[in-house]
């Protein structure tokens, strides 16, 4: 296998990178995965802004009408990279193989992470920052509808944000929880000489994949540094991710390509860089809502 400047992820090694990534990102977990053009793509909600109407024999028809609002979803790009030694340059094919593996299993992870972070807060994950980039393509920025966290009480707070998402005609596919949510929800207890847990389910740490027959996922990107504890909505309708196909990967034998001031060849190693194009949509802000610390706390 002989790697240079721009060569491509096996398709194989591709599709394992993105079914990591699905099974480790809150809502690569909870919505769907499509792949989107390089040139970005144009999703259109409508929205219907009448019931249908009983038409009689020879009756005359009235307009019921439509709103069209279409969500641009233009791919980011991303990178990461990291030292190996230069080993890798005369290691056999096998040993390349077992490197470049081991190099898209952590990127994977990394991946995952990072469409949370930048989905849900608009972060660049590695600065911890708000990102230009990603603007106010996020769900802090456009989920406006907000539960102030109530630690000894949070199913009440989901039943509030459930109220406010069916009050906008939504509904509920999914819910994306912090630890400290999901450890606040394990600790209720029925009081009284029983004094059972009601979620047993989260006892531990555990993570179940639903929580009273919801599709969840524990996971702390959730919070990512900012005051939301939870986001619940319709993850499975209203927002939509996905990897432009091509993803590279690059050896670099020469330089300092990550301004380390380390030189490669006088270490003796050489650079693995991997650049993705990856794109989300919140299509409808309104279906979704988010359980937050109150300012000050609780």
């Amino acid at each position: 296998m002989t790697l240079s400047r721009g060569s491509l992820f096996d398709p194989e090694l591709v599709t394992d990178l993105i079914d990591k990534v699905k099974g480790k990102s809150s809502l690569a977990i909870l919505s769907k995965q499509e792949a989107i053009p390089f040139d970005g793509t144009t999703q259109f909600v409508f929205s219907m802004d009448s019931e249908i109407d009983v038409v009689a024999e020879n009756g005359k028809k009235s307009h019921g009408g439509v709103s069209i609002a279409p969500v641009r979803m233009v791919p980011i790009k991303v990178e990461y990279g990291a030292r190996v030694s230069d080993e890798f340059i005369y290691s056999s094919d096998e040993r390349k193989i077992d490197i470049v593996k081991g190099f898209n299993e952590g990127y994977a992870k990394k991946l995952a992470r990072g469409i949370d972070l930048m989905a849900f807060h608009g972060i660049n994950p590695r600065s911890g920052t708000a990102s230009t980039v990603i603007g106010e393509n996020n769900f802090d920025s456009k989920v406006t509808q907000t539960v102030d966290f109530l630690q000894t009480d949070p199913d009440t707070n989901i039943e509030a944000a459930v109220a406010m998402i069916q009050g906008e005609k939504g509904k509920i596919t999914g819910l994306a929880a912090d630890t400290a949510f999901s450890a606040a929800l394990a600790a209720m207890r029925t009081g009284g000489d029983t004094n059972i847990r009601l979620f047993p389910e989260l006892a531990w740490g555990a993570n179940p994949g639903s929580i009273n027959g919801l599709a969840a996922d524990i996971n702390d990107t959730v919070a990512g540094g900012t005051n939301d504890v939870a986001i619940i909505g319709d993850f499975a309708n209203y927002f939509q991710w996905g990897f432009a196909k091509e993803i590279t990967l690059e050896v670099i034998k020469y330089g300092d390509p990550d301004n380390s001031g380390q030189d490669l060849k006088g270490y003796n190693q050489v650079y693995l860089r991997s650049e993705t194009f990856l794109g989300w949509g919140i299509l409808d802000e309104n279906s979704f809502a988010r359980i937050i610390k109150p300012a000050g706390g609780e």
